[in-house]
């Protein structure tokens, strides 16, 4: 097996700020890594890691995995061996696991000649699947600029976490009126009464579907659960889930799950955490960071086992270097996508 990786920076349509990078400028360009796999018998595939500054795994980390890791130990036959044998590599660094694990996932697809949806047994319904698209944290006046460019979007998330979240809010109202709206906290309410406030504030002002991470991952789960009792609106984790070994914590704390591949270290981590959650009577999201079609196409594979997208990281940015699945009107479809099999994505 041939491993080969490479950064690629993304750059973003908009100024993008979130609660946990408040105290900087917002940013303009977003660093993944483009991984490929091949062999000897002329099967290949493509991955991505996003870098997540939250998880402490820039580019650079990134990239010090993957020259660590040992292509002759990876196999397209033997998935789940692969992913053991990375995991004695180092532990954590999800988001590099993440690469290769949909690029392995590819390749091996590709060569069985199904798409990976049809591989985990779930395929893929046309038309019933819509992706949130998401506003970041900005002034009132460029959030309403926001909105409108976002009309054709049936749902939109609101990040939320700054000292002006409730004239965005307000602001996001004017420009659209009765839209179904998520608000994202990332984790930016410290306490379990600021969290309750702004919770029945928002539910006061009406049509919001869920929040996600109100408080810090780091909250007691005492707290948590304090405020999931109280809270007159679904609560979704984020960053309180990973992996499916974090269900505990989820089902006590929260009333749903947001699932990322650069949490669960691919898509074989994310549908065990998806199956997981929903055995546990959870609903279901799956999310994204910046990323390319590769990652958003891997993430709409398992799109059956979930109750909300949230996968417009490619939507975001202007110069993607992958085509893959859409988000025409924020429905996603593999109806036009260029190949037929695996990831079902394709270099530009």
């Amino acid at each position: 097996m041939k491993l080969q990786f490479g950064r690629f920076d993304l750059t973003l349509t908009r100024t993008w700020r979130i609660a946990s990078g408040l105290s900087g400028a917002g940013t303009n360009t977003y660093g993944v890594v483009l991984v490929e796999l091949s062999d000897a018998q002329a099967r290949s595939g493509v991955g991505e890691a996003a870098s997540t500054t939250r998880y402490a795994q820039p580019v650079e980390v990134i990239e010090a995995f993957l020259r660590e890791v040992d292509a002759s130990r990876l196999s397209f036959d033997d998935i789940a061996g692969s992913m053991k044998y990375l995991d004695t590599v180092a532990a954590g660094n999800d988001a590099a696991k993440c690469g290769i694990n949909i690029a392995l996932l590819d390749g091996a697809t590709k060569a069985a000649k199904v798409p990976i949806y049809d591989h985990f047994k779930l395929g893929f319904t046309e038309g019933k699947h819509v992706t949130s698209f998401s506003i970041g944290i900005d002034t009132p006046d460029v959030i309403r600029e926001k909105v409108r460019e976002a009309g054709h979007y049936p749902v939109l998330k609101l990040k939320v976490g700054s000292p002006d979240d409730r004239a965005n809010f307000t602001a996001l109202r004017e420009a659209a009126p009765t839209k179904p709206v998520r608000v994202d906290a990332n984790e930016a309410w410290t306490t379990k009464e600021e969290a309750l406030r702004n919770i029945e504030w928002l539910h006061a002002h009406g049509n919001i579907q869920f929040i996600e991470q109100p408080m810090p991952a780091t909250s007691s789960r005492a707290d948590m659960a304090w405020l999931k009792e109280r809270s007159p609106l679904l609560l979704f984790a984020d960053e309180s889930y990973h992996h499916a070994s974090d269900i505990e914590v989820a089902a006590e704390c929260f009333h749903g799950v947001n699932v990322k591949l650069v949490k669960t270290g691919g898509i074989s981590g994310a549908y065990e955490a998806l199956q997981t959650a929903r055995q546990r009577g959870l609903k279901t999201m799956i999310g994204c960071m910046i990323e390319t079609s590769v990652l958003i196409s891997a993430a709409a594979h398992l799109a059956e086992l979930t109750d909300h997208l949230d996968i417009d990281g490619n939507i975001l940015i202007n110069n993607d270097p992958y085509v893959g699945c859409t988000a025409e009107n924020g429905i996603i479809s593999f109806a036009t996508a260029p190949e037929k099999f695996g990831l079902r994505v394709k270099a530009r």
